[in-house]
């Protein structure tokens, strides 16, 4: 049973910061990748951000390069969404996903498993 349970949505006026948090158990991850998705209102679930769980590197979306980052706490098996300099269109449901793929090592963007999303509101 993976469980995956996301904190840290909410509200913030545009510019603002938020950081998203996802505590992750009960998976085994094939690609050892965890990561964040994004649902906007009328859009497909779209890959965000991912990192490799053995240093292998992170990928982002080019849409949020230079302003989000992830970052993986190993000792409590929790991974994060820095968020900054957040625009209206980043408005979303987030979802932490295990067993991802990016485009870092070829392919696109995937997720095998997922949390139940926080949402993401920013007002202009």
């Amino acid at each position: 049973q993976v469980d995956l349970v996301e904190s840290g949505g909410g509200s913030v006026q545009a510019g603002g910061s938020l950081r998203l948090s996802c505590v992750a158990s009960g998976y085994r991850s094939s690609t050892n990748c965890l990561g964040w998705f994004r649902q906007r209102p009328g859009k497909e679930r779209e890959g965000v951000a991912g990192i490799y769980t053995g240093g292998g590197g992170t990928a982002y979306a080019d849409s949020v390069k230079g302003r989000f980052f992830i970052s993986l706490d190993n000792a409590k098996n929790t991974v994060f969404l820095q968020m900054n300099s957040l625009k209206p269109e980043d408005t979303a449901m987030y979802y932490c996903a295990a067993d991802c793929a990016t485009p870092l090592y070829g392919g696109t963007w995937y997720g095998g498993y997922w949390g139940l999303g926080t949402q993401v509101t920013v007002s202009s």
